[in-house]
């Protein structure tokens, strides 16, 4: 696959059916939760151009709910 890990001490761990690995960098870790990460930035961007491209399904099905209201409404 041509990955390269980052932890260069895992090693599959066979008494124990895990993996063994290295310390973890707990700092870079809350980082990355915070929302700091290096694909932070590239995922919010996607999810926005996502949203907003996603708004004509949004603005129509909410015109056919209220054309249905209407429908109702007037029968």
């Amino acid at each position: 696959l041509g990955l390269t890990l980052p932890d260069l001490e895992i090693a599959w761990n066979a008494e124990i059916g895990h993996y063994d690995f290295g310390e973890v960098d707990f700092t870079e870790l809350f980082e990355v939760i915070k929302g700091n990460g290096p694909c932070n930035a590239e995922r919010m961007a996607q999810r926005r151009r996502a949203h907003d491209e996603g708004a004509w399904v949004r603005d129509a099905a909410a015109a056919y709910a209220a054309k249905r209201r209407t429908a109702t409404s007037a029968a």
